[in-house]
């Protein structure tokens, strides 16, 4: 028998929580700004490090380098990005629980993540000569693959069912 996580959505939207969210009309639109300034920082830092592994930005710029120097503004991204989704999730996890958008962009995102925190940051942190091009272009391409995913995927979840 397979349980079914539909009680998990509703509770969701019976907290306190949601109820402060829905009642201040203001608040999910000031969440949706917040949540995509951080994706938009996560995008940004993403996309330099991609292109510098695909040696097309940067290139005297050594990757280990440039990956510290951005991994602060990746990490805000990330911690700006998950905190709103889960407030602007309690407040509309009901319509989620049947918006196709809204599990593909869950499946990009849990895939993105596993994908960054290991064969991304490690491609990232090899030095040039022994990071091998095939290496870096799949980190570079699969990074970029699953993170515009999490971001178009999420734009959708308003606009399809």
């Amino acid at each position: 028998m397979v349980a079914s996580i539909y009680p998990f959505f509703a509770w969701c939207e019976r907290t306190w929580l949601c109820k402060e969210i829905t009642v201040h009309e203001s608040i999910f639109p000031a969440l949706e700004t917040i949540h995509l300034f951080g994706l938009v920082l996560l995008l940004g830092t993403i996309l330099i490090l991609s292109l510098r592994l695909l040696g097309l930005l940067m290139p005297r710029q050594p990757t280990p380098n440039l990956a510290r120097a951005l991994g602060r503004y990746t990490a805000l991204g990330l911690a700006i990005m998950l905190p709103s989704g889960v407030l602007m999730f309690v407040a509309t996890a009901v319509r989620c629980y049947s918006n196709t958008s809204f599990w593909v962009k869950m499946c990009f995102l849990a895939t993105a993540l596993v994908f960054h925190f290991s064969y991304f940051k490690k491609a990232l942190r090899l030095p040039d000569s022994q990071n091998s091009r095939l290496r870096g272009r799949l980190a570079a391409f699969g990074a970029l693959f699953l993170w515009f995913g999490v971001g178009a995927s999420g734009r959708s979840i308003g606009f399809f069912g």
